[in-house]
């Protein structure tokens, strides 16, 4: 071979690469090759087709007419199917040096003939793991075969499409990824997102339905996560034969969208509503038994209950979120009465799942502080989040998150293992500190494996369950399925402290019954303590009944040394609060450990004996 042949052949591999590089499809690709390859071989006519499920798809050949792709469109291969479809039939190349006498060539004469090809040379493309994909064509107009310089370039060109046709496959495949959910196989949030924002749809009448399946996590829980994935995977099944699977979507967990399209009046998107639900509601049969969906829908109409897309989203959300509330399993279109309550209890409550699944979720501590001797002796764990800007928010900024049950059972999980790491951390340190304290929620008692679940975490980290304590309202106490959690959580040494104490339902007297061993005294007795005799009076009652009783006794809200003073007076063993330290992260909070001054007596890093 000559060397300019060679440059020339370099830099037409050169140039196919480099549009492979840029992103270019294959049909682009495929395209430019064949010009290029002519170029080089100007006594060649070139063709690349695709094979498709044992059918001929042609892809690019620019120096025949459109008539004689559309002719070969959807032709079986086979062994006497001309040169490409018997090279794609072998998987290895055929030579016809002579077309009007090839038996393969006898039912295409008719479509050859017009075009005047007399000789083809075809060559199956294939990828790496040896499937046969495509096929790359020389055509000639006189009976011959092809010389060294062409045979060259035929090697170079189908190894370029084969490159060509991978990068094309896994481009397809990552577009697949991007775009679909993994379990279901229908559009992703960000399909959805694409969907939702595409102002062809948004100048034209649709509804949108937002349907979440109820009770997903007693599924899950009771008859584990291959029951709901089966559940989620079905409920997408029926929606997308409801609507079409370009009109269904999974925005996550167990939340889907359907775009009604065409749908101008309630009346209609009512009666798809109902149709989603009767469609889902159908038994799902399971390894596991057989399982009833319920689902809850909220909807809304484009121009009716708003016109721009975010507007839209947020009233099916709000929408979705009243059924939820007072229709479960059932549909509810969009109210506008119910929309500023609403709206913030969603948006408090998507940041929120938002920042629990990109890990934005962190964990502050304040410290309790010994009154008598001023060290540091335990950390509350408390909630915060770091918003996309980098702020953090405080639990106040997504308070009204916690009405869904979700949001608090994975927070608390999430809490669980910030803390427990933080803790294992210190005290491999040697740093000078007894426990951390856990808040917990009504919603963390369901369902009944808080004590598994806990217990499991201490075991991982390598904690002493003395190490833990638990803080419950005495709302939370008070109900009837916390209280023999606690007791038996209690017994393996965890210790349980009554938070808030005085804002409730409890009096001194249900003391006698709270399996409790510490009294958090809530800080609005605090705040009047040096000014309110009753308050100063409670706090020393307080005291001394805790004294008697095992109870350790904090007062929570301390400000002032004056505060902290009285409060050692009146028998108060810790504080806690801005006098010590606001709420700080862990780093701050190991920075005022290794300040604390070395204790010389260890007992005292010993966790205190908690209430019989």
């Amino acid at each position: 071979m000559t060397l300019e042949a060679q440059l020339k052949l370099s830099a037409f591999q050169g140039k196919i690469l480099e549009a492979v590089a840029t992103g270019s499809d294959f049909h682009s690709v495929a395209d430019l090759l064949c010009r290029e390859a002519e170029q080089i071989a100007p006594d060649a006519v070139c063709t690349i087709v695709r094979i498709e499920n044992g059918l001929i798809r042609p892809v690019a050949a620019p120096s025949l007419p459109d008539s004689y792709a559309e002719a070969l469109d959807g032709v079986p291969i086979g062994p006497e199917v001309g040169s490409c479809g018997a090279a794609a039939y072998f998987g290895e190349p055929v030579q016809t040096t002579d077309i009007d006498k090839d038996p393969k060539w006898q039912p295409y004469l008719g479509l050859i003939a017009p075009h005047r090809l007399k000789a083809c040379w075809s060559s199956p493309i294939k990828t790496r793991d040896g499937r046969t994909v495509a096929t790359f064509a020389f055509y000639f107009r006189e009976n011959r075969g092809a010389d060294d310089a062409e045979k060259e370039l035929v090697k170079r060109c189908v190894h370029l499409c084969a490159i060509a046709f991978e990068y094309a496959e896994i481009n397809a495949h990552n577009e697949y990824l991007a775009y679909s959910d993994q379990l279901t196989g229908i559009g992703n949030r960000r399909s959805f997102d694409t969907a939702f924002f595409d102002p062809e749809l948004l100048s034209a009448p649709f509804g949108l339905l937002l349907i979440d399946i109820d009770n997903l996590k007693i599924v899950n829980d009771s008859l584990g996560h291959c029951a709901g994935d089966t559940q989620i995977a079905s409920v997408a099944k029926r929606l997308a034969a409801l609507a079409g699977k370009n009109n269904a979507f999974r925005l996550g967990g167990d939340e889907f969208a359907i775009i009604c399209r065409g749908c101008k009046d309630h009346a209609s998107l009512r009666q798809k509503a109902y149709m989603a639900l009767d469609a889902v509601t159908q038994p799902i049969d399971t390894e596991n038994g057989t399982l009833s969906p319920s689902v809850t829908i909220g909807g809304v109409l484009n121009g009716i209950d708003g016109t721009a897309p975010e507007q839209l989203r947020q009233n099916a959300d709000m929408a979705l979120y009243h059924a939820k509330q007072m229709r479960r399993g059932g549909y509810v279109q969009f109210d506008p009465s119910h929309k500023s309550t609403i709206l913030r209890r969603i948006a408090e409550s998507r940041d929120l799942l938002e920042a629990l699944d990109e890990d934005r979720v962190i964990a502050f501590y304040q410290p309790v502080v010994s009154l008598e001797t001023g060290r540091i002796t335990g950390v509350e764990a408390l909630a915060r989040i770091r918003r996309p800007d980098g702020r953090i928010a405080t639990a106040s900024e997504f308070q009204m998150a916690f009405d869904d049950a979700r949001n608090t059972s994975r927070l608390t999980a999430q809490m669980i293992d910030l803390a427990f790491n933080e803790l294992r951390y210190w005290l491999d340190e040697g740093l000078p500190i007894e426990h951390v304290a856990i808040n917990l929620a009504t919603a963390d008692f369901r369902p009944d494996d808080l004590e598994e679940r806990l217990m499991s975490a201490l075991e991982r980290t390598g904690l002493s369950p003395h190490r833990l304590q638990l803080e419950v309202t005495e709302t939370v106490l008070m109900e009837g399925h916390v209280a023999q959690p606690m007791a038996n959580l209690r017994k393996r040494g965890v210790r349980v402290a009554l938070d808030d104490f005085g804002t409730g339902f409890a009096s001194l007297t249900h003391l006698l019954h709270f399996p409790v061993d510490v009294i958090k005294i809530d800080k609005s007795f605090v705040e009047k303590l040096m000014t309110d005799v009753p308050s100063a009076a409670i706090v020393e009652a307080l005291a001394d009944i805790a004294r008697k009783t095992g109870l350790d006794v904090v007062a929570e809200g301390v400000e002032t040394y004056a505060q902290a003073e009285r409060l050692a007076e009146l028998g108060c063993d810790f504080g806690q609060g801005y006098l010590f330290s606001r709420p700080v992260d862990a780093a701050a909070i190991t920075d005022l450990l290794r300040t604390t001054l070395p204790v010389r007596d260890p007992a005292a890093l010993q966790p205190r004996q908690k209430r019989a």
